[in-house]
Formats: structure tokens, sequence, C-alpha cells
């Protein structure tokens, strides 16, 4: 029996990583595959969902400090003595009603330093928070300011999921305007990161201003690296804690997805990396997404195109049932045809 990896990210604001995968899962078995339902995430948003999903462990929620100052109450996973956190639950965009309401001279990141406390105050030693969706440009200074005293991270491994590979200085200008701000905010946006950056630098050693990532989630990952903490790409991290390359060598067929396929997709996101490790392992892919952006360098399903706007986002998931239904026909048609096992034939949709 053909076997199938069904390893989306979330479709945002429509359907999360695990619940893709659970209707991927749901069309291979109507078409008579065995399925491993391994949702992924590249260290943003979703990054709690997905390891929630792969991990037995306790969904925790903490009052904290949203980005604008207002109180949130912030979900967060403890497994064991590990903690996995979404900056976005605490200092996102959409916390603060998104680039019109927010204010990215102010917005702070307070309220993911307050996660981060109370993970340790919970008893975790090893702390993953993954970056992405944020509303701040403010260096991590409040995520910093929280933490203080900075010795209670003594003994504990902080972990940073990002995934850009965005510099610390450049933060403002590269991420500035999807937060809100205008071309005189970003410009001082800028020369505050650069102060901060020399500031960190002669009071920890640590020279963010040259640390790949550091400008990841407004500078926040820059500023948890000045008091030790580990900058690794979140998809990387993901895939090694979910044993993503094994399972996906067991695989005759990856499907993997998120809501909107663009150029971004494949830089240090999800997608691509999922078709990147599918490609060295000589797996074909199928790519579903709910938009698909054109001049993209691969061949993907675009629900949008095929169900239309309205029913792709009422029905997301069961349109992702459909597709997948679909195309696993047409490969069973083709391995009929041409008389071969399922394993070596044509694949209809796969990466470029």
């Amino acid at each position: 029996m053909p076997h199938l990896l069904a390893a989306p990210d979330k479709f945002r604001g429509t359907a999360t990583a695990s619940e893709v995968a659970e209707a991927i899962e749901w069309a291979a078995h109507d078409a008579g595959w065995t399925c491993d339902r391994a949702p992924v995430a590249d260290g943003g948003e979703g990054l709690v969902d997905v390891l929630g999903a792969h991990f037995h462990g306790v969904r925790r929620t903490t009052t904290v400090t949203g980005p604008l100052g207002a109180p949130v109450d912030a979900e967060w996973l403890l497994a064991g003595r590990t903690a996995v956190i979404e900056m976005a639950r605490a200092s996102g965009l959409l916390l603060a009603g998104g680039p019109e309401a927010n204010q990215p001279m102010t917005a702070t990141t307070a309220g993911t330093g307050e996660l981060i406390a109370a993970a340790i105050g919970a008893g975790a030693r090893k702390v993953i928070v993954g970056l992405g969706g944020s509303a701040t440009t403010d260096g991590g200074q409040g995520a910093l300011a929280a933490l203080l005293p900075h010795a209670r991270l003594r003994g504990v491994e902080l972990i940073v999921a990002c995934d850009v590979t965005t510099l610390f200085t450049a933060a403002a200008e590269e991420f500035g305007p999807q937060k809100g701000a205008t071309a005189s905010e970003i410009a001082l946006l800028t020369r505050r990161l650069e102060a901060l950056a020399e500031s960190y630098r002669r009071t920890t050693q640590i020279d963010v201003a040259t640390l790949p990532g550091a400008g990841a989630a407004g500078g926040l990952a820059g500023g948890l690296a000045s008091i030790g903490a580990e900058l690794v790409p979140g998809f990387d991290l993901v895939a090694e804690l979910i044993n993503l390359p094994e399972r996906m060598a067991m695989a005759d067929l990856v499907v993997a997805g998120e809501g909107h396929l663009d150029e971004w997709s494949f830089r240090g996101k999800a997608v691509g990396g999922v078709i990147d490790l599918a490609d060295e392992a000589g797996i074909p892919v199928m790519v579903i997404a709910g938009v698909v952006d054109a001049g993209l360098p691969l061949v993907a399903v675009s629900l949008v195109e095929r169900f239309g706007t309205q029913r792709a986002l009422a029905d997301v998931t069961g349109c992702i049932a459909e597709a997948v239904v679909d195309d696993l026909s047409r490969r069973a048609d083709n391995a009929f045809d041409d008389g071969g096992p399922l394993g070596t034939m044509v694949t209809i949709i796969q990466s470029g």
C-alpha cells in the first residue's frame, strides 16, 4: 500500500497545520493510501500547535503585557522541562489590531519576556521561542526588561527559532512597513536599533549587528541573543524535533502546503524546507496553497483558482481533501497505464 507524508504548514486565518494534515490524512485513506501526519512550522506563528501535536504536553495560559500595553492571555506549551512559546501570542501584530492600529514606535516585546519568565518559573529548563508575526521593533528591550534579573536564565537553554536571516539594524527597513511604520518612523527605528546594538555590544560583548537572524521580530532575536540565547532556523529545528527526514524516507509522496505561496515561501519558510528535504530524498511533492503567486519555480494547487475564493475560505479543509483525492486518483491511473509500481510513476505536481 502506498504511503503519504502530510507535512503542511498552517493556512493562516483558516486552518492550523494540524487541521490541514488531518484533512490530507482523510483524503489519503479515502484513496487507499496510508498516511503519516507531520504538520510543520518555520518557527513563527503555529509553533505551539505543531509541537503540541507531536509532544505530550500541557497547554498553559498566562496573562501578559500585550504589544500596546493592554493585558492579553497568551497560550504556551510545557512538555516536561521544555516550554514552547510564540512571541506572536504575546507581542503579535494581530493583537495590536493590525498595521492600521499598531503603534510601531512604542510597541513592546515585554509580554514575550513575561512568558519566558513564566515558563522558567514553571520549571522549564529549555525554552523554545518562536518568532514571527510581531508588532514590534524594540530590539527586544521590552523582553529583556521583563526578564530582569537575567541571572534567572542560568542553567536555562534559551532557543530562538527564526524564519528570516535579517540583520539587527535592517529590521525596521525590511519589516517596518508591514507593521504600519511610516518612512520617517522607519528611519527613527533604524537609528534606535543601531544605538541599541552598540549598547548590547558594550554591556554583553555580543555583537548582534553582525548576527544573521538577529533582526527577526523587530530585533527581539538579537536582544535575546545578547543574554545568551541561541538563534536557529525555525524549520530546521522543527524538522529535527519531529524526526521529519526519517519519516519522509518512508514515504512515496509528500504533501506540503500553506495559505499563501509566494517567493518568501522559499526563504527559510516551512514549505520550502519540506520541498528541499523531499528533493534531497528523491521523493515527489504535491504542494497545495490557498493562493499561489505567479512566476514561482514549481507547480502547485491553488485552492482559490480551483474552487473559487468563497468556497476556498469557507471550507478550506474540504477543498484540500478533494484536491488530494483527485491527485492521488490521477497518480493511480498513471501507474496502471504504465504497468509499473506506484513508486515509479510520473510526478504530476512536484517541486521545480
